[in-house]
């Protein structure tokens, strides 16, 4: 197959990753199993761009996005519906979509295993018509977001200790809303401090990923923690899965 590349240097592990080194590893390996590959390195503000036009390339049968998840989502939005496939080089600090398909976490790992991979469907759901890959929330988690997008950080580590601090202020201050679920039949009115709707339902045990990416169906959580101290171990209980 005819990969296109397009890695954001901007992004997570990318940042700190010696990417001329890397692409032309990544070169041989797919070389290697019979493939071929273009390579372009962008700034962050220039990945959309960039893998628009990786995209519309003639002869490409897969674009390689490399990133974290305003990068994968951003290709996975692009390509949603199209027939050429999106291979994801987990250059996040979570890359939850990633984990839900099995694709391996480091980053010459990920390109081994696209090498001999095949294509597989899996599902993508869209909020307000802008399609989403893992969740969309409402309340805390955006919150958080917000106020992590808002810090400075260098590194993935540094951006974990962000995320840290960002989920302190969160509770010290959490949001709060009168809210009514139609959800089939049933309508749920209650008051809450965050709603989380995901692509195919969290597994049990890990970080919060979709074990089925192809399952079909829409997880809705609810976070009724209103107090400090629940909401400590609301955070808590979600990273220990």
């Amino acid at each position: 197959m005819r990969f296109a590349a397009v890695l954001n240097r901007d992004g997570g592990t990318l940042r700190t990753t010696d990417l001329p080194a890397f692409s032309e590893q990544m070169r041989k390996t797919l070389e290697a199993a019979g493939h071929s590959i273009d390579i372009d390195i962008v700034a962050g503000g220039d990945i959309e761009v960039a893998l628009e036009k990786a995209a519309a390339r003639r002869g490409v049968n897969v674009v390689l996005a490399g990133g974290g998840d305003g990068t994968i989502s951003a290709a996975a939005a692009l390509l949603m519906n199209r027939k050429k496939a999106l291979a994801i080089l987990p250059a996040g600090t979570m890359n939850l979509f990633a984990r839900g398909l099995g694709i391996p976490q480091t980053l010459d790992a990920a390109v081994k295993s696209f090498a001999d991979g095949e294509v597989i469907a899996v599902d993508i759901a869209s909020a307000n018509g802008r399609p989403f890959v893992h969740q969309f929330s409402v309340g805390l988690h955006a919150k958080m977001v917000q106020l992590r997008q808002k810090m400075e950080f260098g590194s993935r580590l540094g951006k974990m200790r962000a995320s840290v601090r960002a989920a302190w202020v969160t509770i010290k201050n959490p949001p709060a809303m009168n809210v009514t679920l139609t959800i089939g039949e049933a309508e749920i009115i209650t008051r809450t401090t965050g709603i989380g709707i995901t692509n195919n339902l969290f597994g049990e045990g890990h970080l919060p990923y979709a074990d089925n990416p192809t399952g079909g169906v829409l997880g809705i959580y609810i976070a009724v923690a209103r107090q400090r101290g629940e909401l400590a171990k609301f955070f808590l209980d979600m990273a220990r899965g």
